[in-house]
């Protein structure tokens, strides 16, 4: 081979070599954390938003089915908790039945006419 081609060559190789050196800083630049995790949090506050947007349209449209649906939510979430204070107010009416007021007695029965009855009260 002649010395020009030689150096064609060389030339060509130097040339092909610092273009791969460019491709792989390139690539490792796309591949660093900090730029990894930055893009994923563009995308996700990118979705997020999308995803708030297609909520509120739905909630507009159909507000009594999405409040339906929030109330069986917050109901399955506080499930113990609303137990607890139905057990109450049921053991509260109970409770009142078994201490009913006894009957007042009629004058015919002995009740005296300056005192007040339970009943009166």
């Amino acid at each position: 081979m002649s010395d020009d081609r030689v150096k064609a060559a060389e030339f060509e190789v130097d040339r092909s070599r610092a273009a791969l050196i460019s491709t792989l800083q390139d690539v490792s630049r796309q591949f660093e954390p900090h730029r990894l995790v930055q893009e994923a949090w563009d995308k996700a506050k990118d979705k997020g938003a999308d995803l708030a947007e297609e909520a509120v349209n739905a909630v507009s449209k159909r507000p009594v089915a999405a409040g339906a649906v929030v109330a069986g939510i917050v109901a399955f979430i506080a499930r113990e908790p609303l137990m607890g204070l139905a057990g109450k107010l049921v053991d509260g009416a109970k409770g009142k039945s078994r201490r009913r007021r006894k009957p007042a007695l009629s004058r015919a029965e002995g009740a005296p006419n300056n005192e007040k009855t339970e009943a009166t009260e």
